[in-house]
């Protein structure tokens, strides 16, 4: 197993009712599964908690777990301006996905933040960087991109 991918993320959100069904959306139109546990804050009609993985070719794992943030803070927006992530990108197979993922965003009616564009050649983007942006329910700043393979030859790396 490699060292340094990420294992899992967990999320607090404002409102579980609100925040399963976009992540449902997102998640599995990017291939992830949705993962039951036995525990009633998991289950069915109201869930409270929610969690979704995929499992690449080498065993490791990856998921997102949702569970509902203090009471006291469920009203508040994220602001990806203040200390902590600015956004979470998730990688798609190709540019097909990406715009699969927008239209799922779009019937759900998510906030678009920058519709599917390719970034390529500008600064700070690879030369095949196609993405879509938008807000979760909480604002959280999210994007899926399709990157080509990088060209590794000629790249010299640590052993």
């Amino acid at each position: 197993m490699p060292t340094g991918f990420l294992s899992h993320l967990d999320m607090s959100v404002g409102f579980p009712a609100r925040s399963i069904p976009f992540y449902e959306a997102l998640l599995t139109t990017l291939g992830y599964l949705r993962w039951r546990e036995p525990d009633d804050a998991w289950q069915e009609p109201n869930p409270t908690r929610a969690a979704w993985g995929v499992a690449y070719p080498d065993g490791t794992t990856f998921g997102i777990d949702l569970r509902p943030a203090r009471a006291d803070s469920r009203d508040r927006k994220y602001d990806r301006f203040e200390p902590g992530p600015h956004h979470v990108a998730f990688q798609a197979a190709d540019r097909a996905t990406v715009d699969r993922v927008h239209r799922a965003m779009g019937a759900l009616g998510a906030e678009v933040l920058d519709a599917p564009m390719d970034y390529g050649g500008q600064v700070g983007y690879g030369d095949s960087y196609y993405a879509v942006f938008f807000a979760d329910p909480d604002n959280v700043k999210l994007e899926v991109v399709s990157v080509a393979p990088a060209d590794a030859q000629g790249v010299e790396r640590d052993q």
